[in-house]
């Protein structure tokens, strides 16, 4: 049951992140991602067999309960932006806001429907479902948001941090995204502990929000 709710939550999420992206590159003067029909929210245009349910289901079971994934990165020229610095951080950062918004609707719900949702349909066992969805969705936005925030290239962070470096350390800095995310997944696996220092934010917001809903 679990991952019948996990699956199509991150599936939603991470589809719009990016259409978040795509959406904020056609604003910059992109109009790449538009012209491939990436701004939707229709999961055939974005979906990533391996990143949106493979690794979901793999991390799920022998992560430590980590619910992160991706759907099919949207493709952005940055030489259309009208201004490249702003452009750029503006695209990376969208799919970050949309995941933290996605996140606070999450929270909201989750304390209605802890606190005043006595009334639902269906009794307490539909009850628990909404709630335990809500609470995925809640967990599974900050995660992806967290995550996307590290300056890890190629990650959404990174871009952030190179346009704060000098020209030559940011360009050894992007050509590290070659090998970013391929060390952060071996991280997960070999040191299933690390994980949960970083997500720590994570449980914090999680933990208030639940705290909120329950006291």
């Amino acid at each position: 049951m679990d991952l019948i709710l996990i699956i199509p939550i991150l599936l939603f999420s991470v589809v719009v992140h990016e259409v978040a992206h795509a959406w904020v590159a056609y604003q910059e003067g992109d109009d790449t991602a538009a012209q491939l029909g990436r701004i939707t929210l229709n999961p055939i245009s974005h979906i990533d067999p391996l990143g949106s349910i493979l690794v979901p289901a793999a991390l799920y079971y022998f992560g430590g309960g980590v619910l992160f994934g991706w759907a099919k990165p949207v493709p952005v020229n940055p030489r259309k932006f009208r201004n490249y610095r702003r452009g750029d951080i503006r695209v990376s950062m969208a799919g970050i806001v949309s995941n933290l918004i996605l996140a606070f609707v999450s929270a909201v719900l989750l304390i209605v429907v802890l606190r005043v949702g006595g009334g639902a349909p269906n009794g307490p066992d539909f009850l628990s479902t909404v709630a335990q969805a809500l609470n995925y969705a809640l967990t599974i936005n900050l995660i992806l948001a967290w995550f996307n925030l590290l300056p890890v290239p190629p990650l959404d962070g990174s871009h952030v941090l190179y346009h704060m470096l000098p020209a030559a350390v940011g360009a050894r800095y992007r050509a590290w995204g070659r090998y970013g995310v391929t060390l952060l997944f071996f991280a997960v696996f070999l040191f299933p502990g690390a994980i949960s220092v970083v997500l720590a934010p994570v449980e914090l917001v999680r933990g208030w929000v639940l705290a909120m809903a329950l006291g």
